[in-house]
């Protein structure tokens, strides 16, 4: 046996680990770890299940049940065609992103016994979550389309738009999952602030109500806005969920019609969403040399 093999150690230079770029470079080497995280995490949800991945394509459709019940039946002067599609495709997405944003804010501490003992990127964790959650996504576009076939609207060419948006969406949420794991790490109540803030985020985001139901403008503090406008702004799922129903639904003008987005409107939720990113990552990077120490 080579004597030189068998005693051979891997040198890392810490310093250029410890730094953004260096632990970045280090991701990208450990994605053959990732596919296996996220074989784990999908493994792991359905474990004695007796419906396993079913359950992944009840939930939405369980949720779109209740609101189409709710908005169609018991208050019928909802004027919304094909409420149920309007609704799924949002619930869509959403799920996707809080699944992903509370799981990823638990990725580190519920990873902890892996942290402490051996050596890899541990952004790879958070981002596994993500990749985890978006077999869910897959899983549910799929009974999507189908209902979109069998309510008659099917596919247009404006679905061409989906994966645009679905990769500022994920960019977007990576990001948020990055900042959120290292504050859970530093401080364990960071999960329940989350979770309080996903139920608010919820409702001020356009899943069960079109952004034309807001009036033109609004007063708050003896400031006058536009609450579309500003939801935008502030909230970048309201726009990537706007954007998936435009391509898929429609607007109010004309529902059941998908038509084309506002390039530059996912443009700028695009540059949102990778300054969340780089955010994101920047504090993670920062504060990931002392995990081990917190946990």
């Amino acid at each position: 046996m080579d004597s030189n093999r068998l005693y051979s150690t891997e040198v890392f230079d810490t310093d250029a680990i410890r730094s953004p770029w260096g632990q970045l470079r280090e991701t990208f080497r450990y994605n053959y770890l990732l596919r296996n995280l996220v074989l784990r995490d999908v493994k792991v949800r359905y474990k004695n299940s007796l419906l396993g991945v079913v359950w992944s394509l009840l939930n939405p459709l369980l949720m779109m049940l209740v609101y189409t019940i709710l908005f169609t039946i018991l208050r019928p002067n909802n004027t919304i065609q094909y409420f149920h599609i309007f609704i799924l495709v949002a619930l869509i997405p959403w799920q996707f992103l809080a699944g992903t944003v509370l799981g990823g804010t638990v990725s580190i501490t519920q990873n902890a016994s892996l942290v402490k003992k051996v050596f890899f990127p541990r952004a790879l964790l958070p981002t596994s979550v993500m990749f985890s959650q978006l077999v869910n996504f897959v899983l549910s576009f799929v009974v999507l389309v189908v209902l979109l076939y069998v309510s008659g609207i099917g596919l247009t060419r404006h679905v061409l738009w989906v994966p645009a948006i679905l990769i500022t969406q994920m960019i977007f949420m990576l990001g948020l999952a990055l900042a959120l794991s290292a504050a859970q790490t530093f401080y364990t109540d960071t999960l329940q602030i989350v979770q309080v803030g996903i139920l608010a985020w919820f409702f001020l985001t356009p899943i069960f109500y079109p952004f034309e139901d807001f009036a033109n403008t609004a007063e708050m503090m003896g400031l006058s806005f536009n609450p579309a406008r500003l939801m935008r702004w502030i909230n970048p799922m309201a726009s990537i969920v706007d954007s998936y129903r435009t391509v898929l639904w429609g607007t109010m003008n004309s529902q059941g019609q998908p038509v084309s987005m506002d390039p530059l409107m996912l443009g700028r939720t695009f540059v949102t969403a990778v300054i969340t990113l780089v955010i994101g990552y920047y504090l993670f990077s920062k504060t990931e040399y002392l995990f081990g120490e917190k946990l």
